[in-house]
């Protein structure tokens, strides 16, 4: 696993930055407008995302997502050290995004929490119920990443969209449940702006945190155990190089 540069870190907070303040102003939006279409929220997640991920990717590995970085890092893809550092970066573009948003609809969005995520608690039987839906949610994403983009056998043109439209069509199911966090930085940067997020500490650590990487780790070692022969071959190769490398350079 090679050291993360500067440039990966700040990709991650620009790509974080971006994903969270189009996803807080959409909701913020529709919410206002009260013409809240969950098909036109989730295609917003799709296409940011999978955008996202096209054009940043080669710089970070476009996480924008701490589930995602712990479930790299639990499978080795990237090292512990540069782990904390994108979770924190991941936060900040998160806590930026969702300040912008309460800045350009302070009166509009204050109502809806610039975009926060919370259980509605009328159609669910509370924060276990929360818990298991976002798990879920993010396991579908880690599904797609791991598979798509890990996976090297597997990669193609397609993989951001595939990645955008995992994420987008679990959004359009679970949103009106739990807001579809699917990321514990999308879910601390507008709870964060709203002042809503010690009220609510419990169930952001619990749904929408442990939620999310739970099911991000039982999703990216499903993946690496189906493909298990093709990721120890990979494995080889790359040690192998690595050897050559060396031997090269000696």
């Amino acid at each position: 696993m090679e050291q993360k540069s500067l440039r990966a870190y700040v990709a991650e907070l620009v790509g974080t930055f971006v994903l969270v303040f189009f996803i807080a102003l959409v909701v913020t939006d529709t919410s206002v407008l009260q013409v809240r279409d969950f098909a036109v929220i989730g295609l917003v997640h799709v296409f940011v995302l999978g955008l996202l991920v096209a054009s940043l990717a080669g710089v970070s590995g476009a996480h924008f997502n701490p589930a995602v970085t712990v479930t790299l890092a639990a499978l080795r893809k990237i090292r512990g050290p540069d782990a904390a550092i994108y979770i924190l970066m991941q936060l900040a573009g998160a806590t930026l995004a969702a300040y912008l948003v309460k800045a350009v609809l302070l009166d509009e969005g204050r109502s809806v929490k610039y975009g926060g995520t919370l259980v509605a608690k009328a159609f669910l039987g509370g924060d276990l119920s929360g818990f298991v839906l976002e798990g879920i949610g993010t396991f579908v994403l880690l599904f797609a990443i791991v598979g798509s983009a890990v996976i090297m056998k597997n990669k193609s043109a397609l993989t951001p969209w595939v990645i955008g439209g995992a994420l987008g069509g679990a959004v359009m199911c679970i949103a009106p449940l739990t807001g579809a966090g699917l990321n514990p930085a999308r879910a601390f940067g507008p709870l964060l702006a709203a002042d809503a997020l010690f009220d609510n500490f419990g169930t952001f650590l619990f749904v929408y945190t442990l939620g999310p990487i739970v099911g991000g780790l039982l999703a990216g070692f499903l993946v690496h155990w189906l493909y298990r022969g093709d990721v120890e071959e990979a494995q080889a190769i790359t040690a192998a190089r690595e050897d050559i490398i060396e031997g090269g350079a000696a």
